[in-house]
């Protein structure tokens, strides 16, 4: 997780540094909130990354490591699941309830709500709703 990382740490840090360029240059305060704010959507993962690799240690993929130590197994992956379409779709809605009108929070907040329980409830139970 280190190349991560430094990838996001690096990448926040150009942007940020280009936000602040932009934002002396242009005087326009739109564009350099959001590149700032981009800046900060790669620092905060990479220092997250960070954190765990210093947590975790080298991983294979860290060092120079042979093809044989990375072999075996990696870990348990979900299966699919409906829970995170409805998560984004809820949450779809709650953004139209900011552009277009609050009456889109009627729809959205409950599908986020049900969402959510039921990601909770899958995944406390392990495979998919129906109890495979």
């Amino acid at each position: 997780m280190k190349v991560e990382a430094r990838l996001l740490i690096w990448l926040g840090v150009f942007i940020g540094i280009m936000g602040i360029v932009y934002g002396i240059w242009s005087k326009e305060w739109g564009g350099t909130a959001m590149l700032i704010g981009t800046a900060i959507l790669g620092i905060f993962p990479g220092l997250y990354y960070r954190w765990w690799s210093k947590r975790m240690g080298d991983r294979p993929e860290d060092r120079d490591a042979t093809m044989a130590e990375g072999a075996g197994r990696i870990d348990t992956f979900p299966g699919s699941s409906i829970w995170p379409f409805a998560l984004g779709m809820g949450c779809w809605f709650l953004v139209l309830a900011l552009v277009f009108g609050t009456w889109f929070v009627v729809i959205g907040l409950p599908l986020v709500i049900f969402a959510v329980s039921g990601a909770t409830a899958e995944s406390r139970r392990g495979g998919d709703a129906s109890g495979h």
